[in-house]
């Protein structure tokens, strides 16, 4: 640690130092002594200087998280018939799905809790129509969809479960998600957007960094934040990014932040990143930076789904659909779709044209 001042000052705050007063009590620090004692951010960020150094093992943090989230969803349930359907729900298709994976990534875990929080708010609402799940006609999932916000399309997981498992009828249908409908940043916007990222100071050296990625390369914030520097290879002559199973070459000026990064990689020499090999160190200790938190960071300037998207909308019309998707790191089927898409938005500008 550069400054051990700084590490003194955190332990000396009042809820720091009653928390490690109460675990050092403890007669045998284990998780299940730290999930015991009241949840907070000093709970969880001590448990992982405390992981970081070897104190406590691996322990995957989106599988300890979901299954408290799920503990806490059930109580939201109005019937208890319900809270036991969606008892099962959880347990034999997101747990078990989450049970065959090494690490749960976060997207698995935030797609399965807004999936969850959908299928209660539809059977809250059932129960407050006085209908039971068995009873389910389309005229209800009409009314219900119709009623509320487009995230109510996500049932149809939910559906899809209860269909394969006979508690309703397997002609019930739910309006799906058409490709193609979410925002992409035009042509323009993109241009200024990079402009922003490459010649002002308004962002950071390690947000410009992956501003990079996202808005020139077309990755997804949740690829981007993975990356250690055995991913990046900083020389005089180059800077490259191995994504997937290629490398991105970087020229100037975009290898600019990177070059920063690599000379002062942040966070170094710290309790919570004292070997640290991420690129994007987090706050957290021994984790990269959450990518919600790298989104967030990046709104002010673009957001990044609608400029993944654009990227991905713009290159398709540049080169064919194999060579993207190598030299992105995406599959052909996905490339395939932008094309399809990009195609298609060109035959309806064409026909604007003649029309006028």
């Amino acid at each position: 640690m550069k400054r051990v001042n700084s590490g003194l000052t955190w332990i000396r705050q009042k809820h720091v130092t009653q928390f490690l007063q109460t675990l050092a009590a403890t007669p045998t620090v284990t998780h299940e002594a730290v999930d015991a004692l009241p949840p907070s951010r000093t709970r969880e960020f001590v448990r992982g200087l405390l992981i970081e150094h070897g104190a406590l093992p691996q322990r995957d943090l989106y599988r300890t998280r979901y299954e408290e989230w799920s503990r806490d969803a059930l109580d939201r349930l109005t019937d208890p018939v319900n809270r036991d359907v969606i008892r099962r729900y959880i347990r034999w298709q997101h747990q078990r799905r989450m049970n065959q994976m090494d690490e749960i990534p976060q997207g698995t875990f935030l797609r399965s809790k807004q999936t969850v929080t959908v299928a209660i708010d539809f059977l809250n609402w059932l129960t407050d129509h006085g209908i039971e799940l068995g009873e389910l006609e389309q005229q209800h999932l009409d009314a219900w969809q119709a009623a509320g916000p487009s995230t109510r399309l996500v049932a149809d997981r939910f559906l899809g479960w209860a269909i394969k498992t006979r508690l309703v009828r397997p002609d019930l249908k739910i309006q799906r998600h058409r490709r193609g409908t979410s925002p992409r940043m035009s042509a323009v916007d993109q241009e200024q957007a990079v402009n922003r990222v490459v010649h002002t100071d308004e962002l950071t050296a390690r947000d410009r960094a992956a501003a990079i990625l996202v808005l020139v390369f077309g990755q997804q914030i949740e690829d981007v934040v993975g990356l250690t520097w055995d991913d990046v290879d900083v020389t005089e002559d180059l800077v490259a990014v191995r994504v997937g199973a290629i490398e991105i070459v970087l020229p100037d000026p975009l290898d600019r932040p990177w070059r920063e990064m690599a000379a002062t990689p942040g966070n170094d020499l710290t309790a919570a990143h004292p070997n640290s090999s991420w690129v994007f160190r987090g706050y957290s200790p021994g984790r990269h930076i959450d990518p919600g938190h790298l989104r967030t960071r990046l709104r002010g300037v673009f957001s990044t789904r609608a400029a993944r998207l654009g990227t991905l909308h713009e290159l398709t019309r540049l080169a064919p659909v194999a060579i993207i998707a190598e030299a992105l790191g995406y599959s052909p089927a996905t490339i395939e779709r932008h094309t399809v898409d990009s195609a298609a938005a060109y035959a309806r500008y064409v026909a604007a044209v003649r029309g006028t």
